[in-house]
């Protein structure tokens, strides 16, 4: 089946994608697709939306994932997906052949250090899918990359054997001890800032992860750039449903839209003791904060 030609528009294009392979990747599926239009707009970090069901759908809502890789010259665009709910079941159930409905590329990315230097990637479970294009980018552009990977286990791990094939350093830490060191990415990172003379490090999983890779780049002079997971319920900024409390340059505090703003934001300006528990409190010092905000 051929793949309906891309509308395209503010650097996003609209596609209806086939699904050229749907692979297992331990926990995870990846699935190829074929997006005319978008690999060459996209950067690491950026993101894709996809439909889930038809017109009869009771599933209205988008579905939201880091864009894995790219080829521009094959016109594919790659994606890796859990499975939490239907929506995600649909998607991991698509077979070469089908089509979806795909918006891209979406948000912002990555940057590369002013000057290039030592960078440090830090991946959690399949949080780490944007990771090994961006070290690629970042090598492209002069930087050595170390790279930390880390989840629950083993099979929670993604992109071990992709980051060897790197030839950069790669360091794992899994919390039951299954694969690597047994424990946390925070606890093997600062040795490694410190041994390689990071300049950056940047970073994509669950939100207390960036919070700890956050507080320990800044405790070692350097920037972190984080890709935060908030759940990007239509992925185009209108919904609101996506929003965290940002510091900007002057110190305000703003709720803004992790898929517009971000997902990839300066982890030193969001306000991470606004979490706790999966829930994104509003600090009472935010712009617009209702009366009786948590403080």
């Amino acid at each position: 089946m051929s793949t309906v030609a891309a509308r395209e528009g503010a650097g996003v294009v609209a596609v209806e994608a086939e699904v050229l392979a749907n692979t297992s990747a331990g926990a995870y599926r990846r699935l190829l697709l074929a997006t005319p239009g978008l690999p060459e707009l996209a950067d690491p970090g950026q993101f894709v939306a996809l439909s889930v069901g038809d017109g009869t759908s009771s599933m209205l809502l988008r579905r939201s994932f880091s864009i894995h890789r790219v080829d521009v010259g094959a016109g594919t665009t790659e994606i890796v997906v859990a499975v939490h709910g239907e929506g995600t079941r649909v998607l991991t159930g698509l077979q070469p052949g089908e089509t979806v409905s795909v918006i891209g590329p979406l948000g912002r990315g990555f940057r590369a250090p002013e000057v290039p230097g030592a960078c440090v990637l830090v991946g959690g479970g399949y949080g780490s899918a944007p990771l090994f294009w961006l070290a690629e980018r970042l090598r492209e552009q002069g930087c050595t990359v170390h790279l930390v990977l880390g989840a629950a286990t083993r099979e929670r791990l993604f992109g071990l054997e992709e980051a060897e094939r790197l030839g950069c350093e790669v360091l794992v830490t899994t919390d039951d001890g299954s694969a690597g060191r047994r424990g946390w990415v925070s606890d093997v990172l600062p040795d490694l800032i410190t041994r390689t003379g990071a300049v950056a490090v940047h970073g994509c999983g669950p939100m207390g992860m960036l919070a700890s890779i956050t507080r320990i780049a800044t405790e070692h002079g350097i920037p972190a750039q984080v890709g935060v997971e908030e759940a990007m319920a239509c992925g185009v900024g209108l919904c609101m449903t996506c929003v965290l409390p940002v510091r900007d340059a002057g110190g305000t505090t703003s709720m803004v839209r992790s898929c517009v703003d971000g997902p990839v934001l300066d982890g030193d300006r969001v306000r991470w003791e606004a979490f706790s528990d999966g829930r994104c409190e509003v600090p009472a010092d935010a712009v617009g904060a209702p009366k009786g905000a948590a403080r």
